[in-house]
């Protein structure tokens, strides 16, 4: 596979449930019965090695998920001094069924963080259409002490989607981001935040809203 990525056909559960509530006046519309296809082009990134990432897509087309399986950023104790950010940039070609157009409405984050007290941790997203001059991006911190799981969701209102260009293909780009700063914490000590799992990997899903195009 195209990066080092696997890609499946479907997946049974997803958090759809978290869109937001259509307006029928905002043009948007119901997801398109015909499947969506995402294909991965690239990857890269110290938190997401070859072979250690997996797209899937919602039967529903209305979200899809990255599954990460060696995702993790850490500091203190005996960490390699590059460790404490690690980072993956996906560009995903996403196929659409004619007539239709997408954008990410909101997406979800879920891992592990072990915060010593005195450090901290972000997760950060950015997401971009390729050739597109608008880029969002969003930050969500944690402080220690800290020994949980942890969840993040970044949530785009209607106004403010950016769609795909109807009747143009362009690549779909996410670059995520973990880091830890080890701060005022005891020297010696580790700290480290993980966008995977022990007892199985841990899923980042996106949603999608859909529109028609205009007609030709």
């Amino acid at each position: 596979m195209a990066g080092g990525l696997l890609l499946s056909g479907a997946i049974a559960t997803l958090f759809a449930t978290a869109l937001p509530a259509q307006d029928p006046s905002s043009g948007i519309a119901d997801p398109p019965p015909d499947k969506i296809v995402i294909k991965v082009a690239t990857v890269n990134g110290s938190g997401c090695p070859q072979g250690t990432a997996a797209v899937a897509v919602s039967p529903d087309n209305t979200a899809f998920t990255v599954t990460y399986s060696d995702y993790l950023a850490q500091v203190g104790g005996s960490s390699d001094p590059t460790a404490f950010r690690k980072n993956c940039q996906i560009n995903l070609i996403v196929h659409v069924p004619q007539g239709f157009t997408y954008a990410i409405a909101s997406a979800d984050y879920r891992g592990f963080a072990s915060l010593q007290p005195g450090a901290s941790s972000t997760e950060k997203a950015s997401y971009y259409f390729q050739g597109s001059p608008n880029t969002a991006s969003i930050t969500h911190p944690f402080r220690g002490p800290y020994n949980d799981n942890w969840q993040a969701t970044d949530t785009t209102e209607w106004a403010q989607l950016v769609w795909a260009p109807c009747g143009v293909q362009r690549n779909f780009n996410i670059n995520t981001e973990l880091r830890v700063n080890a701060g005022t914490s005891a020297p010696g000590s580790t700290s480290f935040m993980t966008m995977d799992s022990t007892d199985g990997d841990i899923s980042t899903i996106y949603h999608l809203a859909w529109k028609e195009c205009p007609s030709s």
